[in-house]
């Protein structure tokens, strides 16, 4: 998974900026906590899906300025000598706590908590946000469609609908979310992720006639390709791709459907396949699906949806709107402190935070709690509420230890891992987070204050 080229410079320039002040000004050294978090869900999510973990790892461990990247800000007078010398020898020192790839958040979750001096933890904060804000959004709808979908597989084809590297990073978010295989190939490589894919309008058109066009693809695929049968009549389409098929000597995998009513098309084919004895022909459906679209389809016989730009896109919801904020410094004193924004609309909860969920006697998620305070207390205090009987689930993992990176996290089985895990807590939520309609998050978020809370500065 690693590459040559270092991932230090996918940054805003007023991350540099700032540790050439805090360097010059004595505040550079300050242990810091920043957590990354959203103020609150999208009003058509009850719930978010954490992605980009992986990937966050894998950036860290390339997060370095390589000889270019100070030739770069030096010659582009980006920052002082002084601060080129601290970022030629820089790699991160520090601690990062998670929420565990694949599991479900809500507002205020800090989904990442960065523990270190200010300046290494200020330098990450734009790689961290650009990798999460993507990856969650996808995700995020992903789950959506597959809930939508009721078992049926959802299959990515989003490739052609953003830009090429998102491409990858979507098609593996989509797995976390529930889907079952893409269209890229880069995705497939770098991932281990299924890959499908047949043909496209364009070959069929290429021949002088569609059965010519369904036989070359069969002669070279097998009967149990997938054949697109739209391109011009759709029941003489089908007609023909069972004939085909059973001429070379099996019955048809599949048809797909391109446009047009998807509902009413999908149960004009199923009868028409039906009458030709192809039972075991299923139909895939594409067209600008999305979770409203699925859903729609959920009584129509459809065996599989490939959807495209909704998907990549976030299903209207393009970035998950995370934030990453300093909650807890040094002080002068040599303390830490809590410490918070109070603007308007975009206030902060100060001090560092244990996330912990609750289930209620039917074993459902009930409420996002945030301990406020030691992790010696938020210990004690998990153990005192399970004795009275209320089961708490620790929700934030340690993903890096004194800048050493917890590779059970980042290694080949992660992806496959994650997509499961997923599954098992979105089952932990209650009814309301099922539902596609615009509304409250299925559950609440509550800060509770630990008595080692940090001083509010």
């Amino acid at each position: 998974m690693s590459a040559s080229w270092s991932t230090s410079l996918l940054t805003d320039m007023y991350e540099l900026t700032m540790v050439e002040a805090a360097l010059k000004h004595g505040t550079a050294e300050r242990r810091s906590v920043f957590e990354l978090f959203g103020r609150r869900l999208p009003t058509t999510r009850r719930f978010g899906v954490v992605a980009g973990t992986s990937r966050i790892l894998e950036a860290l461990e390339r997060f370095v300025f390589s000889k270019e990247d100070i030739d770069y800000l030096h010659q582009q007078k980006i920052v002082n000598d002084d601060t080129l010398d601290f970022l030629k020898d820089f790699h991160f020192q520090g601690n990062i706590w998670g929420y565990q790839e694949g599991e479900c958040y809500f507002a205020g979750s800090p989904l990442l908590t960065v523990e270190g001096t200010f300046a290494e933890a200020c330098l990450l904060e734009t790689v961290l946000l650009s990798i999460l804000n993507h990856d969650c959004a996808v995700a995020s709808a992903a789950s959506r469609m597959t809930i939508a979908a009721h078992g049926r597989p959802c299959l990515d084809m989003g490739a052609r609908r953003t830009h090429e590297r998102a491409a990858v990073s979507a098609a593996r978010a989509s797995i976390i979310g529930g889907f079952k295989a893409s269209s890229d190939l880069e995705a497939g490589k770098r991932y281990g992720i299924g890959t499908l894919g047949t043909s496209a309008h364009s070959f069929t058109l290429l021949h002088e006639t569609e059965e010519e066009a369904f036989r070359a693809q069969v002669a070279t695929l097998g009967p149990g390709t997938t054949l697109l049968v739209d391109t011009y009549d759709i029941p003489k389409g089908v007609e023909t791709a069972v004939r085909v098929a059973r001429e070379a000597g099996g019955e048809l995998g599949a048809v797909r459907i391109d446009s047009g009513d998807l509902v009413a098309q999908a149960f004009k084919v199923r009868g028409q396949l039906d009458e030709l004895g192809a039972k075991t022909t299923k139909i895939t459906v594409t067209s600008d699906l999305d979770e409203y679209a699925i859903a729609a389809l959920g009584a129509a016989p459809v065996d599989a949806y490939g959807v495209g730009t909704k998907l990549v896109t976030g299903s209207g919801i393009p970035t998950a709107a995370l934030v990453y904020k300093l909650v807890e410094r040094e002080g002068a004193e040599g303390f830490m402190e809590g410490v918070a924004k109070k603007s308007k609309s975009k206030s902060t909860v100060a001090g560092r935070k244990w996330a912990a969920r609750a289930f209620d006697e039917d074993g459902y998620a009930s409420e996002e709690r945030l301990y406020v305070g030691s992790y010696e207390d938020f210990q004690k205090t998990l153990a005192a509420e399970e004795a009275e009987g209320t089961h708490l689930r620790p929700l934030q993992v340690k993903l890096v230890t004194d800048g050493n990176i917890d590779r059970t996290w980042y290694d080949e089985s992660s992806l496959e891992r994650a997509a499961n895990f997923h599954q098992e807590v979105r089952n932990q939520l209650p009814y309301s987070a099922w539902r596609l309609s615009a509304g409250e998050p299925a559950i609440e978020t509550r800060v509770i204050p630990l008595e080692s809370a940090s001083p509010l500065n």
